[in-house]
């Protein structure tokens, strides 16, 4: 393999506290019931639009009328705090480390907006550790697309089917195999192996470090 693409939330960042905090008060403001954290972490992963309307879809009563409201109030304070109480995962500071010693084009891929997701990685990890880095932007289909493989792929002159694509959801899995790359499912995310083999996950690593294994693959 001649690089690695990498999701964001739940794969390099722990953010789903800062996901809830943002979303629960947008429902609060409209007097929809908030969430307890960890169901946030069945309603991430594909997009601000989809995350919202499972939001406004599972409370007690129908309040769809309400989601312009409630998403343009959580892409307000979501701009705000996006870094609220966000970490990077245990062991994975040093397997970026480890990437860019053996000279790896390392790459981001995400569906948290675009301005969002340059931030995270800015403040994380800075903007020498990763090559490129991509979010949500009109212009790329979101995932679980291909297009934003196949962009980065484009860009950094490598066939797509030479990525190691790496994330923790369905989505994500469904991504990487879309595109032709081969897939890896983490287990420190947000959903769980079950999850990962459903949808053919080409391997799944219980820690950052276990990664490097694939490289040869």
């Amino acid at each position: 393999m001649r690089g690695v693409i990498f999701d964001l939330d739940g794969t390099l960042s722990d953010s789903i506290i800062s996901i809830a905090y943002c979303a629960n008060r947008a429902l609060e403001k409209y007097g929809l019931s908030p969430f307890v954290t960890d169901r946030y972490k069945y309603f991430v992963g594909d997009g601000a639009a989809t995350l919202i309307h499972r939001c406004v879809e599972n409370q007690e009563t129908d309040r769809s009328d309400l989601y312009e409201q409630v998403k343009a109030e959580y892409d307000r304070l979501f701009a705000v705090d996006c870094m609220y109480q966000v970490k990077p995962y245990p062991g994975i500071v040093e397997l970026l480390q480890e990437l860019k010693k053996r000279q790896i084009p390392i790459a981001v891929l995400s569906n948290k907006p675009h301005p969002n997701t340059l931030k995270v990685i800015h403040d994380l990890f800075g903007d020498d550790m990763f090559t490129i880095v991509q979010g949500q932007i009109p212009q790329i289909e979101k995932k679980p697309s291909p297009d934003g493989v196949l962009y980065i792929a484009e860009k950094l002159g490598i066939p797509a089917e030479q990525f190691l694509y790496v994330g923790d959801t369905n989505t994500d899995m469904q991504t990487g195999k879309n595109a032709g790359a081969f897939t890896v499912g983490v287990l420190w995310g947000f959903r769980d192996r079950k999850e990962l083999e459903d949808n053919d996950a080409d391997a799944i690593i219980e820690t950052p470090m276990e990664l490097l294994q694939y490289l040869d693959k």
